[in-house]
């Protein structure tokens, strides 16, 4: 007796189809797995066998064998049990199936049948869509997940008898239909206020334009001057979520199995990630025996906060440097290599020196480091490092009056409407080009949409030439012109835009020379 379903296995942050075989015989007992099952797979026969039986179905004491195909894929997803349990159903004829090429099933057994969530639900759906199946059956947790994704009927179940009865017709339900625009609404009220800063106006200028175009932005500036607190705030000033950027962040969240943590079960609001400086290079960047997403990958589309920068281990900070130049992490391992997507916003924070108080104006804070102690700890952060930041801000220590001063300046929503009407000028700009911000454009994109009248070019040529620049900061500063210029609602690059990009450069020389 033969019976074959289908289901899926995750491949880094995308899906693949696994057609399940049984093959039952009447001999001697037996269950085996073939097909490169992981040491999780290999113990769904007791899982399945459990829950059959005590589902009030029969278990035949035959010789099962399992193929899982394609055999030279490895499989690591206990969502395989409710499939391999369906298929031993309809190989003993205690269920016919209608509609088997065209259906999926995914879902991890317990003992008495009862069918838990798993992970990595959203990359099946987009899978499914992709390998023409109409219906796909998933856990009941797990089911709003999948319905994100338009193209597939989902429906979801809680236990293996309610999912014989669903494919045999015994209930009659509809497939699961959520409402987008509902799920995307994005609740401000419990993010804290730009509003509530005191002073400190060029630096929220600076995280105002780092918002608009997805600029990397590192900030300067003694212990107290508010640089955590600035940055805090970002997810209140961050642009809002296109469909796109959320479906992806939310594939690599089901992924990673951090979507509990969110009611609607989709990432809604960009991401906002801050590892503590003592993280690992696995968990930075990711990786692991079984490769998973790390947090450069978990703020994909959003920010990463490293507060504290040179504390971080320095082989930490150096494997940044790749994805924040291609947008993407390659793991490789011997039997397979994955790419997680990985363009984020780097923000991050430091003292100017080991005390914090190098060039503090306020009386009482000496600075008692010595130069070879400040080149020291200054040197923990890389020049090429450095160079893939492209907003450089000062946050000076402020004074006592500033601080009896009642708070003032632009709220969040305010802030937060120019940079939206700034990044729709970026999708509109570059809704054929298949990237979604000013930071993400090539060198192709920038000689398209980035020209500088004579004037400019002038006043660049010189920066470059007294500051010393790389051609990778040459390109940085013209994409900030270009975000500057689309804050200001321009269509052209003006002198004014690059000048106050160039100025953003100016701790290149001053702090590590």
């Amino acid at each position: 007796m033969f019976a074959k379903t289908y289901s899926y296995t995750l491949n880094g942050i995308d899906a693949e189809k696994i057609d399940i075989e049984i093959d039952v015989k009447t001999s001697l007992f037996r269950f085996i797995i073939v097909g490169l099952p992981s040491n999780s797979v290999k113990e769904s026969k007791e899982r399945v066998c459990s829950a059959i039986q005590n589902s009030n179905f029969r278990f035949p004491n035959n010789a099962y064998t399992v193929n899982l195909a394609p055999a030279d894929l490895k499989k690591d997803e206990v969502g395989l049990d409710l499939a391999m349990a369906i298929a031993i159903l309809i190989a003993t004829k205690q269920l016919v199936m209608q509609n088997g090429e065209t259906t999926a099933i995914v879902g991890e057994l317990s003992l008495d049948g009862e069918v838990r969530p798993v992970k990595g639900v959203l990359p099946f759906a987009v899978a499914a869509v992709r390998d023409g199946i109409k219906t796909l059956i998933v856990p009941c947790e797990n089911a709003a997940e999948a319905a994100l994704i338009e193209g597939v009927d989902v429906y979801g179940v809680s236990t293996l008898e309610e999912t014989v009865d669903l494919l045999m017709g015994n209930i009659e339900a509809e497939p699961l239909k959520v409402n987008l625009e509902e799920i995307f609404k994005v609740d401000y009220e419990d993010i804290d206020d730009m509003f509530d800063v005191k002073g400190q106006y060029h630096v929220k200028r600076a995280l105002e334009i780092a918002a608009a175009g997805g600029h990397n932005i590192l900030m300067i500036g003694p212990p107290g001057s508010g640089k955590t607190m600035l940055s805090r705030r970002l997810p209140g000033i961050l642009p809002e979520f296109a469909l796109d950027e959320a479906l992806e962040t939310t594939k690599i969240f089901s992924v990673a199995g951090l979507l509990s943590k969110y009611k609607k079960g989709v990432v809604v609001s960009r991401p906002f990630r801050s590892p503590h400086h003592t993280i690992s290079d696995i968990a930075l960047i990711g990786g692991g025996s079984i490769p998973k997403p790390g947090e450069v990958s978990l703020s994909h589309n959003g920010v990463l906060f490293l507060d504290e920068l040179p504390e971080f281990k320095k082989s930490a900070l150096e494997v940044l440097r790749q994805p924040l130049e291609d947008g993407f992490v390659t793991i490789s391992r011997a039997v397979s290599t994955l790419c997680f997507p990985a363009k984020f916003m780097l923000v991050a924070s430091m003292n100017p020196c080991p005390c914090g108080y190098f060039g503090s104006n306020i009386e009482g804070h000496t600075c008692n480091c010595s130069m070879q102690q400040i080149i020291k700890y200054r040197s923990k952060v890389s020049g090429p490092l450095l160079d893939r930041i492209d907003i450089h801000i000062e946050v000076p220590q402020l004074h006592y009056n500033e601080l009896m001063e009642v708070p003032s300046g632009e709220k969040s929503c305010d802030i937060r409407k120019r940079v939206n009407l700034a990044r729709e000028m970026q999708t509109q700009r570059f809704k054929k080009e298949k990237i979604f911000c000013n930071a993400q454009m090539s060198s192709k994109h920038i000689r398209k949409y980035c020209n500088l009248d004579e004037e400019s070019k002038v006043l660049l040529r010189a920066a470059m030439a007294k500051k010393g620049l790389s051609a990778r900061a040459y390109d940085r500063i013209l994409k900030l012109s270009r975000t500057i210029a689309d804050i200001d609602n321009s269509q052209e690059i003006e002198f004014k835009h690059l000048s106050e990009a160039v100025q953003y450069r100016n701790l290149d020389k001053k702090y590590w020379e």
